[in-house]
């Protein structure tokens, strides 16, 4: 099986006539995604690839093409509009690629988002992949196997790396979950780990953290309460300085709290195995499951 996203999605790609979103669409038609369906305003009636249409809304693609399942490649100021209107117009899933948030806008998006009861990731996200299945994002499809390891993360680009690294030794994966590095983002590592837990094909979990903030220490106090299942994990950012923001807008040490230490220290105590290099994925599953 897999989480959030399988065959049976439909998507809705907003912002498809665009540079990131042409070609990210292309890739993801390719890989065997359904794209049903594409939004710019003032380019509706023409089609992309000869294959999708396009349309003005997302309203009309949903009522057109019954899209559940939208995927946002717009500019910052226009992402956030984008993701009210996918809500308003049906879609129950958004993911969010865009980067560059404010995150004072973010605190308007997702009240109304939950209470349309629209599952969000990201923003500033690779996106989600369930290998053999469905790709929404920039997951690169070459470099994932259908499995039954679940990988969920903060960074895109150390999500492709342990993802690499679980193929090449043949652990294949269910679902792989890139939630993004801003301080508000819509799925976070609690949604993911609850989903894994009740994905029967998945039997092992990646989780893959980051400096700043304490998602980390509140998931590490979720899985020693509530998951059955091997959970390994790694912390990026170890040798980071306090007060510097490094990569994500979320990845600042403040305080004692957003310390990689303190971090790493919370996985041990709550039974994660806590990877010092991201090699040692592997290792750490196999010994475990």
């Amino acid at each position: 099986m897999s989480i959030f996203v399988d065959r049976e999605t439909k998507l809705v790609v907003q912002g498809i006539t665009g540079r990131d979103g042409s070609f990210h669409t292309r890739q993801m038609m390719e890989y065997g995604t359904q794209v049903v369906a594409g939004v710019t305003p003032g380019k509706g009636g023409r089609r992309f690839e000869d294959a999708v249409p396009i349309f003005d809304t997302v309203a009309d693609a949903v009522a057109e093409t019954g899209a559940d399942t939208s995927v946002i490649y717009v500019p910052p100021a226009f992402a956030i509009g984008a993701m009210f209107e996918a809500a308003d117009a049906g879609v129950k899933l958004i993911v969010c690629i865009t980067e560059g948030l404010a995150v004072i806008d973010m605190t308007k998006v997702l009240p109304f988002l939950q209470e349309r009861g629209v599952r969000l990731i990201g923003p500033n996200c690779p996106g989600i992949i369930s290998p053999g299945q469905s790709k929404v994002g920039i997951i690169p499809g070459n470099i994932c196997a259908p499995g039954n390891i679940g990988l969920v993360s903060r960074s895109g680009t150390l999500t492709y790396e342990v993802v690499d690294q679980l193929t090449r030794h043949g652990l294949g994966q269910s679902t792989c979950v890139g939630i993004g590095g801003d301080p508000l983002i819509g799925t976070n590592f609690i949604d993911c780990l609850e989903a894994f837990e009740n994905d029967p094909d998945t039997t092992g979990i990646v989780m893959l953290g980051e400096i700043g903030g304490t998602d980390e220490q509140q998931a590490a106090e979720y899985v020693r309460n509530h998951l059955t299942k091997p959970v390994v994990g790694f912390i990026a950012g170890q040798t980071a300085p306090p007060g510097r923001r490094m990569g994500h807008a979320g990845a600042i040490i403040s305080g004692s709290s957003g310390t990689a230490a303190e971090k790493m220290a919370a996985f041990e105590d709550a039974g994660i195995g806590v990877m010092k290099r991201p090699v040692e994925v592997v290792d750490l599953l196999k010994a475990r499951m």
